[in-house]
Protein backbone atom coordinates (compact mmCIF):
# COMPACT_ATOMS: atom_id res chain seq x y z
CA UNK A 1 0.00 0.00 0.00
CA UNK A 2 1.14 3.18 -0.72
CA UNK A 3 1.62 5.76 2.09
CA UNK A 4 -0.75 8.32 0.73
CA UNK A 5 -3.05 5.93 0.88
CA UNK A 6 -2.33 4.41 4.17
CA UNK A 7 -2.63 7.81 5.62
CA UNK A 8 -5.47 8.96 3.73
CA UNK A 9 -7.22 5.60 5.54
CA UNK A 10 -5.89 5.69 9.29
CA UNK A 11 -7.53 9.78 8.50
CA UNK A 12 -11.53 7.99 7.52
CA UNK A 13 -11.15 5.75 10.14
CA UNK A 14 -10.11 8.30 12.89
CA UNK A 15 -12.99 10.19 11.46
CA UNK A 16 -15.66 7.61 11.93
CA UNK A 17 -16.93 7.94 15.43
CA UNK A 18 -17.19 11.51 14.53
CA UNK A 19 -19.33 10.87 11.51
CA UNK A 20 -21.09 8.26 13.43
CA UNK A 21 -22.22 10.61 16.07
CA UNK A 22 -23.33 13.29 13.93
CA UNK A 23 -25.64 10.36 12.14
CA UNK A 24 -26.48 9.72 15.52
CA UNK A 25 -27.96 13.45 15.96
CA UNK A 26 -29.46 13.79 12.66
CA UNK A 27 -31.80 11.01 12.96
CA UNK A 28 -35.01 11.71 14.84
CA UNK A 29 -35.40 10.65 18.40
CA UNK A 30 -38.07 11.27 21.14
CA UNK A 31 -37.73 12.19 24.34
CA UNK A 32 -40.19 12.20 27.04
CA UNK A 33 -40.53 14.81 30.13
CA UNK A 34 -42.45 14.58 33.19
CA UNK A 35 -42.27 17.83 35.61
CA UNK A 36 -43.44 17.58 38.81
CA UNK A 37 -44.76 21.85 38.71
CA UNK A 38 -47.33 23.66 37.05
CA UNK A 39 -46.76 24.51 33.96
CA UNK A 40 -47.32 28.43 34.74
CA UNK A 41 -44.13 28.01 36.79
CA UNK A 42 -41.87 29.96 35.91
CA UNK A 43 -39.29 29.21 37.81
CA UNK A 44 -40.12 25.53 36.37
CA UNK A 45 -39.84 26.89 33.15
CA UNK A 46 -36.88 28.53 33.71
CA UNK A 47 -35.05 24.84 34.47
CA UNK A 48 -36.76 23.46 31.67
CA UNK A 49 -35.42 26.00 29.09
CA UNK A 50 -32.12 25.68 30.88
CA UNK A 51 -32.28 21.99 30.19
CA UNK A 52 -33.49 22.24 26.62
CA UNK A 53 -30.52 25.15 25.39
CA UNK A 54 -27.99 23.16 26.87
CA UNK A 55 -29.26 19.71 24.48
CA UNK A 56 -29.56 22.76 21.87
CA UNK A 57 -25.87 23.70 22.83
CA UNK A 58 -25.06 19.65 22.41
CA UNK A 59 -27.01 19.87 19.27
CA UNK A 60 -30.40 18.33 19.89
CA UNK A 61 -32.47 20.75 18.29
CA UNK A 62 -36.38 20.33 18.99
CA UNK A 63 -38.30 19.77 15.44
CA UNK A 64 -35.10 19.01 14.03
CA UNK A 65 -33.64 15.88 15.33
CA UNK A 66 -35.43 16.00 18.72
CA UNK A 67 -39.02 15.20 19.13
CA UNK A 68 -40.21 16.57 22.80
CA UNK A 69 -43.39 15.00 24.92
CA UNK A 70 -43.75 17.02 28.48
CA UNK A 71 -46.33 16.27 30.93
CA UNK A 72 -46.38 18.75 33.84
CA UNK A 73 -47.71 16.99 36.73
CA UNK A 74 -47.97 19.59 40.03
CA UNK A 75 -48.07 17.96 43.29
CA UNK A 76 -50.51 15.41 42.34
CA UNK A 77 -48.80 11.51 42.17
CA UNK A 78 -51.96 10.39 40.71
CA UNK A 79 -51.84 12.66 38.04
CA UNK A 80 -48.50 11.68 37.60
CA UNK A 81 -48.57 8.14 37.29
CA UNK A 82 -51.21 8.76 35.08
CA UNK A 83 -48.61 10.94 32.59
CA UNK A 84 -46.05 8.86 33.28
CA UNK A 85 -48.16 5.90 31.70
CA UNK A 86 -49.34 7.83 28.59
CA UNK A 87 -45.43 9.02 28.15
CA UNK A 88 -44.12 5.23 28.15
CA UNK A 89 -46.69 4.30 25.69
CA UNK A 90 -44.88 6.54 23.43
CA UNK A 91 -41.72 4.51 23.91
CA UNK A 92 -39.35 7.41 23.68
CA UNK A 93 -35.72 6.46 23.47
CA UNK A 94 -35.20 8.27 26.93
CA UNK A 95 -37.38 9.88 30.25
CA UNK A 96 -36.62 13.14 31.62
CA UNK A 97 -37.95 12.84 35.46
CA UNK A 98 -38.14 15.51 37.67
CA UNK A 99 -38.82 15.23 41.35
CA UNK A 100 -38.75 11.94 43.19
CA UNK A 101 -42.46 11.18 42.68
CA UNK A 102 -42.36 11.54 39.22
CA UNK A 103 -39.14 9.20 39.08
CA UNK A 104 -41.70 6.77 40.88
CA UNK A 105 -44.26 6.97 38.89
CA UNK A 106 -42.07 6.35 35.55
CA UNK A 107 -40.76 3.27 37.29
CA UNK A 108 -43.63 1.75 38.37
CA UNK A 109 -44.42 1.81 33.97
CA UNK A 110 -41.34 0.78 32.90
CA UNK A 111 -38.15 -1.03 33.81
CA UNK A 112 -36.16 -1.07 30.17
CA UNK A 113 -36.33 2.65 29.22
CA UNK A 114 -33.81 5.01 29.92
CA UNK A 115 -34.78 7.69 32.73
CA UNK A 116 -32.79 10.34 33.72
CA UNK A 117 -33.75 11.98 37.02
CA UNK A 118 -33.12 15.67 37.70
CA UNK A 119 -33.68 17.20 41.16
CA UNK A 120 -34.51 13.58 42.95
CA UNK A 121 -34.11 12.79 46.86
CA UNK A 122 -32.62 9.55 48.37
CA UNK A 123 -32.54 7.51 45.24
CA UNK A 124 -30.68 4.64 46.57
CA UNK A 125 -33.41 4.26 50.10
CA UNK A 126 -36.53 5.18 47.44
CA UNK A 127 -35.21 1.86 44.93
CA UNK A 128 -34.53 3.69 41.64
CA UNK A 129 -30.50 2.62 41.78
CA UNK A 130 -28.38 -0.03 43.64
CA UNK A 131 -25.95 2.46 44.30
CA UNK A 132 -24.32 5.88 43.45
CA UNK A 133 -21.65 4.73 41.86
CA UNK A 134 -23.30 1.44 39.93
CA UNK A 135 -27.29 2.34 39.35
CA UNK A 136 -28.07 -1.22 37.63
CA UNK A 137 -30.99 -0.71 35.86
CA UNK A 138 -32.58 1.70 33.46
CA UNK A 139 -32.56 5.17 36.08
CA UNK A 140 -30.02 7.00 36.97
CA UNK A 141 -29.48 11.04 37.45
CA UNK A 142 -28.65 13.83 39.86
CA UNK A 143 -29.89 14.01 43.37
CA UNK A 144 -30.41 17.49 45.28
CA UNK A 145 -29.28 17.22 48.88
CA UNK A 146 -27.26 15.08 51.24
CA UNK A 147 -29.11 13.56 54.04
CA UNK A 148 -27.11 16.05 55.95
CA UNK A 149 -29.37 18.95 54.69
CA UNK A 150 -31.58 19.69 57.41
CA UNK A 151 -28.86 20.03 59.93
CA UNK A 152 -27.48 22.93 57.87
CA UNK A 153 -30.82 24.60 57.94
CA UNK A 154 -31.29 24.31 61.61
CA UNK A 155 -27.61 25.89 62.11
CA UNK A 156 -28.88 28.70 60.09
CA UNK A 157 -32.11 29.13 61.29
CA UNK A 158 -30.35 29.35 64.76
CA UNK A 159 -28.04 31.59 63.18
CA UNK A 160 -30.48 34.28 62.64
CA UNK A 161 -32.87 33.34 65.42
CA UNK A 162 -30.59 32.99 68.63
CA UNK A 163 -34.03 32.41 70.51
CA UNK A 164 -35.12 29.70 68.67
CA UNK A 165 -36.75 26.80 71.49
CA UNK A 166 -39.13 24.90 68.43
CA UNK A 167 -38.88 23.76 65.10
CA UNK A 168 -40.96 21.97 62.83
CA UNK A 169 -39.92 20.43 59.43
CA UNK A 170 -42.48 19.98 57.00
CA UNK A 171 -43.52 18.35 54.00
CA UNK A 172 -46.09 15.68 52.70
CA UNK A 173 -45.49 11.83 53.26
CA UNK A 174 -47.13 10.90 49.87
CA UNK A 175 -45.46 13.48 47.75
CA UNK A 176 -42.25 13.10 50.10
CA UNK A 177 -41.96 9.81 51.45
CA UNK A 178 -38.20 9.65 51.46
CA UNK A 179 -38.00 12.25 54.21
CA UNK A 180 -38.61 10.39 57.26
CA UNK A 181 -35.82 8.13 56.47
CA UNK A 182 -33.13 9.94 54.35
CA UNK A 183 -33.74 13.56 56.52
CA UNK A 184 -35.34 13.25 59.65
CA UNK A 185 -32.35 11.72 61.66
CA UNK A 186 -30.27 14.79 60.87
CA UNK A 187 -32.85 16.90 61.82
CA UNK A 188 -33.59 15.55 64.88
CA UNK A 189 -29.83 14.90 65.50
CA UNK A 190 -29.53 18.76 64.80
CA UNK A 191 -32.30 19.65 67.17
CA UNK A 192 -30.96 17.68 69.89
CA UNK A 193 -27.31 19.16 69.33
CA UNK A 194 -28.86 22.98 69.54
CA UNK A 195 -31.17 22.16 72.07
CA UNK A 196 -34.51 22.60 70.04
CA UNK A 197 -37.56 20.66 70.04
CA UNK A 198 -37.78 18.71 66.90
CA UNK A 199 -41.52 18.72 65.21
CA UNK A 200 -42.65 16.55 62.60
CA UNK A 201 -45.20 17.94 60.44
CA UNK A 202 -46.65 15.91 57.66
CA UNK A 203 -49.44 17.62 55.81
CA UNK A 204 -51.26 17.18 53.03
CA UNK A 205 -53.97 20.25 52.00
CA UNK A 206 -53.62 23.98 52.44
CA UNK A 207 -55.77 23.33 55.74
CA UNK A 208 -52.59 21.33 57.09
CA UNK A 209 -50.35 23.88 56.28
CA UNK A 210 -51.94 26.78 58.08
CA UNK A 211 -52.58 24.53 61.34
CA UNK A 212 -48.86 23.99 61.16
CA UNK A 213 -47.96 27.75 60.84
CA UNK A 214 -50.59 29.16 63.16
CA UNK A 215 -49.48 26.94 65.76
CA UNK A 216 -45.88 27.44 65.33
CA UNK A 217 -46.77 31.45 65.93
CA UNK A 218 -48.88 31.25 68.52
CA UNK A 219 -45.73 31.74 71.16
CA UNK A 220 -42.20 33.05 70.25
CA UNK A 221 -39.28 30.72 69.58
CA UNK A 222 -40.74 28.77 67.01
CA UNK A 223 -39.24 28.02 63.43
CA UNK A 224 -39.98 26.30 60.13
CA UNK A 225 -38.21 23.92 57.60
CA UNK A 226 -39.97 23.61 54.21
CA UNK A 227 -38.16 20.52 53.27
CA UNK A 228 -37.38 19.52 49.56
CA UNK A 229 -40.58 18.24 48.22
CA UNK A 230 -42.91 19.60 45.08
CA UNK A 231 -46.00 19.83 47.07
CA UNK A 232 -44.00 22.36 49.35
CA UNK A 233 -42.81 24.30 46.38
CA UNK A 234 -46.18 24.24 44.58
CA UNK A 235 -47.94 25.81 48.12
CA UNK A 236 -45.02 27.83 48.38
CA UNK A 237 -47.00 31.33 47.87
CA UNK A 238 -49.24 30.27 51.19
CA UNK A 239 -46.52 29.47 53.05
CA UNK A 240 -44.76 32.02 52.73
CA UNK A 241 -47.92 34.08 53.56
CA UNK A 242 -48.49 32.37 56.33
CA UNK A 243 -45.06 32.64 57.96
CA UNK A 244 -45.08 36.47 57.82
CA UNK A 245 -48.18 36.52 58.91
CA UNK A 246 -47.69 34.66 61.99
CA UNK A 247 -44.05 36.09 62.57
CA UNK A 248 -42.68 32.28 61.88
CA UNK A 249 -39.10 32.71 60.70
CA UNK A 250 -38.94 29.74 57.45
CA UNK A 251 -35.87 28.33 55.99
CA UNK A 252 -36.74 26.55 52.43
CA UNK A 253 -34.43 25.03 49.51
CA UNK A 254 -35.19 27.06 46.67
CA UNK A 255 -34.12 31.20 46.54
CA UNK A 256 -37.06 31.79 44.50
CA UNK A 257 -38.74 30.92 47.80
CA UNK A 258 -36.73 34.33 49.44
CA UNK A 259 -37.26 36.52 45.91
CA UNK A 260 -40.82 36.00 47.05
CA UNK A 261 -40.76 36.92 50.77
CA UNK A 262 -39.44 33.91 52.28
CA UNK A 263 -36.65 34.30 55.27
CA UNK A 264 -33.82 32.26 54.03
CA UNK A 265 -32.77 29.30 51.76
CA UNK A 266 -29.94 26.77 51.33
CA UNK A 267 -30.25 24.54 48.51
CA UNK A 268 -28.74 22.67 45.68
CA UNK A 269 -28.79 25.06 42.03
CA UNK A 270 -31.87 23.57 40.42
CA UNK A 271 -30.81 25.37 37.35
CA UNK A 272 -27.69 24.06 37.00
CA UNK A 273 -28.92 20.01 37.95
CA UNK A 274 -31.01 20.60 35.15
CA UNK A 275 -28.38 21.77 32.63
CA UNK A 276 -26.47 18.50 33.72
CA UNK A 277 -28.91 16.64 33.60
CA UNK A 278 -29.04 17.10 29.65
CA UNK A 279 -25.94 16.27 29.60
CA UNK A 280 -27.07 12.69 30.67
CA UNK A 281 -29.73 12.53 28.37
CA UNK A 282 -27.22 13.41 25.35
CA UNK A 283 -25.35 10.45 26.11
CA UNK A 284 -28.08 7.90 26.36
CA UNK A 285 -28.92 9.02 23.32
CA UNK A 286 -25.44 8.41 21.98
CA UNK A 287 -25.62 4.78 23.10
CA UNK A 288 -24.67 5.14 27.14
CA UNK A 289 -26.88 2.76 29.29
CA UNK A 290 -27.79 4.48 32.55
CA UNK A 291 -26.41 1.95 34.45
CA UNK A 292 -23.05 3.13 33.42
CA UNK A 293 -23.60 6.45 34.49
CA UNK A 294 -23.22 7.23 38.00
CA UNK A 295 -25.72 8.88 40.08
CA UNK A 296 -24.11 12.66 40.98
CA UNK A 297 -24.91 14.95 43.38
CA UNK A 298 -24.44 18.52 43.53
CA UNK A 299 -21.78 20.88 42.70
CA UNK A 300 -23.12 24.40 43.70
CA UNK A 301 -25.04 25.69 46.20
CA UNK A 302 -26.77 28.64 46.64
CA UNK A 303 -26.98 31.22 49.87
CA UNK A 304 -30.20 33.36 49.58
CA UNK A 305 -31.54 35.94 51.99
CA UNK A 306 -34.27 38.18 52.73
CA UNK A 307 -33.12 41.29 54.77
CA UNK A 308 -36.57 43.13 54.37
CA UNK A 309 -38.53 40.19 55.39
CA UNK A 310 -35.53 39.74 58.46
CA UNK A 311 -36.25 43.49 59.58
CA UNK A 312 -39.79 42.70 59.30
CA UNK A 313 -39.88 39.93 61.78
CA UNK A 314 -37.60 41.62 64.16
CA UNK A 315 -34.40 39.45 63.41
CA UNK A 316 -31.29 41.22 63.16
CA UNK A 317 -28.85 39.68 60.52
CA UNK A 318 -25.60 38.95 61.91
CA UNK A 319 -22.55 40.26 59.26
CA UNK A 320 -21.28 36.57 58.54
CA UNK A 321 -24.23 35.48 57.40
CA UNK A 322 -24.93 38.41 54.92
CA UNK A 323 -21.00 38.01 53.86
CA UNK A 324 -21.77 34.12 53.18
CA UNK A 325 -24.89 34.96 51.31
CA UNK A 326 -25.04 34.37 47.29
CA UNK A 327 -28.02 36.28 47.07
CA UNK A 328 -29.56 39.27 49.52
CA UNK A 329 -32.78 40.91 48.80
CA UNK A 330 -32.72 44.70 50.81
Amino acid sequence: MRRRQFITLIGSAAAWPLAARAQSSNRMRRIGVLMGYAESDPEAKGFFTGFMQTLADLGWIDGRNLQMNVRWAPGSVDRMRSFAKELVELQPDVILANSTPVTAALQRETRTIPTVFAVASDPVGSGFVASLARPGGNITGFSIAEPSLPGKWMELLMEITPGLQRAAMMFNPDTAAYVSSYYLPSFEAAAQSLKVAPITARVRSDVEIETVITSLGREPGGGLLVMPDNFMTIHRAQIISLAARNNVPAVYQLPVNVRDGGLLSYGADFADVFRRAASYVDRVLHGTMPSELPVQMPTKYIIALNAKTAKALGLTVPPTLLTRADEVIE
